[in-house]
This record gives structure tokens, sequence and C-alpha cells, in this order.
């Protein structure tokens, strides 16, 4: 007998990462929220490194101090063996990230619990060991959860909102048939829990290593427990022939035999825990939101583990998949505009990592072996244009990082790295005429003053929904060549953009703008606009400067 419970305003599925994040922005926002998680914390899941993306979220949910006194190790950085050296190279987060130059190694048991008791402490309503079993439409809205609970009984709830943070069993996702499975990464990982493993030297002792055989690639995380996450990822297919020939255990003991510095790490090392067996994880649902429900974590998308993003995604897709609900319940005519932009945020973000991902396997030439080679050949016949090149190499991201090894430590595409410095010497160029036409003006020369801006095609400032203190609201964007899907702008610049019409110069913009704004603040307000020009014509938002 299925029994009807009280009417909560937000069901969260899942107590995963992304699950107790949105649960938590939720409750915070002063809604109502039940949490349902099949299993009993704390439970085993894979994932352990970090980012330091993820340090603000962290912060913004108020649990970093306990995961400072957990005793994480702190990850300064990622040492490999990948592409054209075969000796262990590092790179280091500070090297693009002065504000939050390391992020940790975490026991996922422990820092999962941490979250979800967080969210306890939050008000949210937390059920463990309750399995949800179906997400109810009612005309084309979800509305109602069915679930059964520790006892067995089966039980249904009205849902003002449901969040589906299910993980990669996808209740949404495989009842409505959304997920999609990524072609280019058909892997799969053979992974286990080791005691007694080496630790890298010196300031690499708790960096995650990664290196790359014949086969695939290994990584070994140090925890804080004294174990040590250790995991194969090779092609599916070959991989589970393996796994059957040979059983996980002698499958996962060849892979680590055939990586020596892997195979050194580990010679006295003994497994505790597994092996366990993750298949073909890669894939992408073809929509993130619906009337009354929203994706996140795992259960939208889930890209190759090689960047550490797994847990990033997770919270950062919590606190946007809590934003979207909230706007949806406060404002449902701006529902749908929000939904568009909390895909478009999600897509873009596992985008970046996914064509990282790519570039950083197409570039591994010096690994011989079918899991490359394949990997090489679906890869043939791709053609990168100059911009999408140095967008994928860079995305906004600092000059230095994973963006860059790739290029520095792998040999990618031909055409690709013709592409990316193709891009950065046009820009090392406009800066340099920019630099020097300002040089001139301060001396006197009025050439800068009478160059007249031209705005590349597509440019344009838009209406759009955006991400505001916990909800989406109604914004503005200015798409460019660069950044398509629209950056959230300042009303300076927006003003600046829709006077940029071919005809009037850089001399006639200052006037005008000063013309709207504090007249004691002319000199300031001159200084804005000028360096929002140098950015927008350095970036190619502004196409040519006539005169110049």
């Amino acid at each position: 007998m299925t029994q009807r419970q009280p009417f909560p305003q937000v069901v969260v599925v899942g107590g995963g990462p992304a699950g107790s994040t949105a649960a938590t922005m939720l409750a915070s926002q002063g809604f109502q929220v039940l949490l349902l998680e099949r299993e009993k914390f704390p439970r085993d899941h894979v994932g352990e490194s970090m980012l330091p993306a993820s340090i603000p979220v962290l912060q913004e949910l108020g649990v970093l101090e306990r995961m400072e006194e957990a005793g994480f190790l702190p990850k300064y950085g990622a040492t490999m063996v990948w592409g054209t050296d075969e000796s262990p190279w590092s790179w280091y987060f500070e090297e693009t990230n002065t504000r939050y130059p390391h992020s940790y190694q975490v026991w996922r048991p422990q820092f999962d619990q941490i979250l979800l008791d967080n969210s306890r402490c939050h008000g949210v309503d937390v059920r463990e060991g309750h399995r949800v079993t179906e997400v109810v439409f009612d005309s084309g809205r979800a509305s109602r959860v069915k679930y059964q609970g520790q006892d067995g009984v089966s039980h249904e709830i009205e849902a003002g909102f449901v969040v589906d943070a299910s993980g990669q069993g996808g209740v949404l996702a495989s009842s409505l048939g959304l997920r999609q499975w990524d072609p280019f990464f058909r892997n799969l990982a053979v992974y286990g829990y080791y005691t007694g493993a080496k630790r890298l030297p010196g300031r690499d002792e708790t960096n995650i290593f990664i290196e790359a055989h014949p086969g695939g690639w290994l990584w070994n995380i140090p925890l804080h427990t004294g174990w040590a996450s250790v995991g194969a990822v090779v092609d599916s297919e070959s991989g589970q022939e393996g796994v059957g020939q040979y059983g996980l255990l002698d499958f996962l003991n060849a892979q680590l035999s055939a990586a020596p510095h892997m195979a050194e790490m580990l010679e006295e090392a003994e497994l505790v825990s597994g092996p366990f067996i993750v298949k073909d994880w890669s894939y992408v649902c073809e929509r993130l939101v619906g009337d009354g429900y929203v994706l996140a974590g795992d259960a939208a998308c889930f890209v190759d583990p090689l960047f550490s993003s797994g847990v990033h995604l997770a919270l950062m897709s919590g606190i946007l998949a809590a934003a979207y609900a909230t706007t949806a319940l406060k404002d449902p005519d701006l529902a749908e505009a929000a939904g568009d932009a909390y895909q478009e945020l999600y897509f873009k973000e596992y985008s970046h990592f996914r064509e990282l991902a790519r570039l950083f396997y197409s570039s591994n030439l010096a690994s011989e072996g079918y899991f490359w080679e394949a990997r090489r050949l679906l890869d043939e016949g791709r053609k990168f244009s100059p911009r999408h090149s140095f967008i994928q190499a860079v995305a906004g991201q600092p000059p230095r990082g994973y963006e860059r090894v790739v290029l520095e430590r792998g040999e990618p595409p031909v055409d690709f790295v013709t592409s990316v410095t193709e891009v950065e010497s046009e820009r090392a160029a406009r800066l340099g005429r920019w630099e020097e036409s300002f040089a001139a003006a301060r001396a006197g020369d009025d050439r800068l003053l009478l160059a007249v801006p031209h705005l590349s095609g597509g440019v344009e400032v838009k209406r759009k929904a955006v991400l505001g203190d916990g909800e989406f609201v109604w914004g503005t964007v200015l798409t460019t060549v660069s950044q398509p899907e629209g950056t959230p702008s300042s009303g300076l610049v927006n003003r600046l953009v829709s006077m940029i019409d071919g005809n009037a110069s850089v001399g006639q913009l200052l006037t005008s703008m000063r013309s709207q704004g504090d007249p004691s603040q002319a000199e300031s307000l001159d200084r804005s606009v000028l360096t929002t020009l140098q950015i927008l014509f350095v970036d190619g938002t502004i196409e040519s400067l006539k005169g110049l």
C-alpha cells in the first residue's frame, strides 16, 4: 500500500555533493526541503581529488572549517607522466590561482557526510535509506515522488519542485530517455585502495599522480587515512574483455605493472579495499531542466575523470540548481529563461573539461597502443578554427595551468597549435598597437581619439536571465566572438557598445559617455571607457579601429 505524505516545497533526490549542496542552498532561501537518499551514510564513493574552484562553494556552504578539521590532505597540483616526457613532471595551482593555491584530497565517505550533515544543520529533512523509484508527472509537470522507506513500505509525496541529484543512476534521465553516451570517452575504470604506497617526493607529496601507458592511464591519490586511491582507466570494450578473462584483481595488477613509476610506488603496498569497476561513464543529458524539475551533478552529466572535475561539477551544479528552483518557485514567468541560463552555464563548464580531456588524449602521441590510437583516429578530420581553438585552450582561464600543459607537454593536432598561436599573435599585436597609440595620445598625438571603432559580427547586448544572489534575475549580457553565449555586462559596457556604430570616433565616444555621467568623475570615467575599449579591441569584439 502506498502512503501519501505532507507536501514539501522541494524534494531533492540524492544526498551526494550535488544534492546536499542544492538542499542546503534551498533551505537557506527559506524553502521546506526533503532530501531522499537511498544509501546510509557514510557510504563508499570514488572521486577523491578536488579543484581549487570548489573552495568558494565550500566557503559559501559553511563547511570549509570542518574540512580543515577533518585533516584532508592539501592538494597543490598534479604530477604526470604524459606526452613527450617519460619522466614525471608537475604543475601547481599557484601558477594560475594565487587566491586558492590548493584544493584537497578528500576521503569521500567522510567528505560527503560533512556535506549531508550540513544540510541537516540548515533545516533540511534528510532521510537516508529511502530509495526513490519514480518521479510522477501530472499534465507534463513533475509533481509527485514515489519512494521506498527503510521498512520497505512504498510512499508517495507531492512536491512543488524536484531536484534530481540521483547520481549515475539518473532517476529522471532513465525514465525520460535523456542520457547520451559520449562516443569519444568509451572508457571504464578498475580501482581499489592501498595501504603502504610510496608518495611522491618533496612538495609533490600530496599531488595526484597520473601515468599514461600503452593500455590507458592510471591515477594515484594519497589520502589522510594513510590509504591511496589507485585506479586504471582503459578502453571500455577491451577492458571488459580483459576483466572477464582474468578477473578484476589480476586485470588491475596487469595495468599497474605496465606503468613503471606507478609500479614502483606500489611495490610494498597492500590492497585493502576493492578492486571495483565503473563502466562507460562519460555521458550528458540532452536537457537538464523541465517543468517542475532540474538535473544536477552526475544525474545531468559525467565527463572523463582526468582533470578531477567530478566534485567541482557537482558542487557548482548544486548551487545553480538551487538558484533555478528558487526562481521557478518564486517567479514562474522567469522560469524558462532561467532554465536556459542554467543549462548554458552547466554545459559551458562541462564542455570545458570535456574538450580539455579530449585534447590531452589526442596529444599523447608518446604512448603507443590501441587505447591511444583509437582516440587519435576518432579525432582525425576535426578542423579547428583559430577562434574555437583559442577558446577551448584557455576558456577564459588564466594563461597557465591544465590548459597550457597540453600545449607544452603533449603533441596536440598541428592545426590546433597553429590556430592557438595565430589568435595569440593577433591579440599580442592588437595590444601592442593600442599601447603604442595610447602612449602617443598622452604625448599629444590625436590618432587614438580620431580612430573609429567597428564591432565584429554577432556582437550585441541582450536581455537575459543571469545568476544573482541565490536565484536568477533579468540582466544584460554582451555576446561576443569569444563568448557567443554572452557574458553579464555592466551599464557602462552596455552604453558604450550601443554607441559604437562605425561612425563615432573614440574621442566622440568619450564625450558622449561624459555627458551621461557625473562631471566631477569625468577623469575616472575616461579611464574606465578607454580600458573597456582596450579590452574589447584586444579580444576582437571591436574588429577594427579605422584610422589607427
